[in-house]
């Protein structure tokens, strides 16, 4: 037995292996929720376990008996209650392998087919600049949702339909505050505007700093649970943010976002 020269320590490297995997899972799932209105559920479900732990070491059959009941019946409630939740995570988690460089190369050997990107020219890269920076002058709110490889079809439900090209009038003028599609998101896919005025999730973070706006809380929500990007123009102050992963980046000049679209459409 390895550790066994200790004596009071009987493990063998099954044992430590098994407690090295129990504490990297439980180091993963802290950081994904860090932050958000289930860490409190998650640390309120390992201090139960700890109890368990605990009594059962101590031969305390009662204790250990019931606290198997509350154990046995709050796994399934946190299931129904959290559910929203745990598909976020799962999504999460899966975007984060699919969109890793050998996750791509797996998933295009098994589709048999090379997946999807947003390619878009340098005309649209420059139109959506422009307008981003015609609506940071004006001060006029906008938050255009750039799709990638996670399908976005819930989304673009939410909205109208339009199929059409990437053109800086076009998207200026469905931002115009008296038009009916500027409240909501207008989502761009694969060199096309696809839908306006969506609805997008809303994160759950707790520690963005209060400047942020509904836009960003908005933007950081669809970037948190797809591989999506986000453009936000404040309103309040006309600062544009370009927003990926769940992290809001802010543009100091507007070479700073064509350089970022570039990148983002051409992908």
């Amino acid at each position: 037995m390895l550790l066994a020269i200790f004596g009071f320590l009987q493990m063998s490297f099954a044992d430590v292996l098994d407690i090295l995997l129990l504490g990297l899972m439980i180091f993963i799932v802290f950081r994904w929720i860090r932050g958000s209105s289930a860490m409190s559920i998650f640390v309120a479900i390992i201090s139960l376990y700890l109890i368990r732990v605990i009594v059962s070491a101590f031969n305390m059959r009662l204790m250990t008996a019931i606290m198997d009941m509350i154990l046995d019946v709050g796994v399934l409630a946190v299931i129904v209650i959290f559910q929203p939740e745990i598909r976020k995570f799962l999504i999460r988690l899966g975007n984060r392998y699919m969109h890793s460089a050998q996750g791509k190369v797996i998933f295009d050997k098994l589709l048999g087919s090379a997946r999807k990107g947003g390619a878009g020219s340098s005309d649209e890269v420059n139109d959506l600049t422009e307008a981003c920076r015609r609506m940071s002058e004006d001060k006029t709110g906008a938050l255009i949702v750039i799709a990638h490889n996670t399908p976005l079809d819930e989304i673009i439900n939410t909205g109208d339909r339009i199929d059409a090209g990437i053109h800086r009038r076009l998207i200026m003028n469905l931002f115009f505050k008296n038009s009916p599609l500027h409240d909501g998101a207008l989502v761009i896919s694969n060199g096309r505007i696809v839908a306006a005025r969506c609805t997008l999730p809303i994160t759950e973070k707790t520690d963005i700093p209060a400047s942020y706006g509904m836009r960003h809380k908005a933007a950081i929500g669809v970037t948190e649970e797809t591989d999506a990007e986000a453009i936000v123009v404040s309103e309040e102050t006309g600062k544009i943010s370009f927003v990926k992963g769940g992290t809001v980046t802010p543009i100091q000049n507007i070479n700073e976002l064509k350089l970022l679209l570039s990148t983002s459409l051409g992908e």
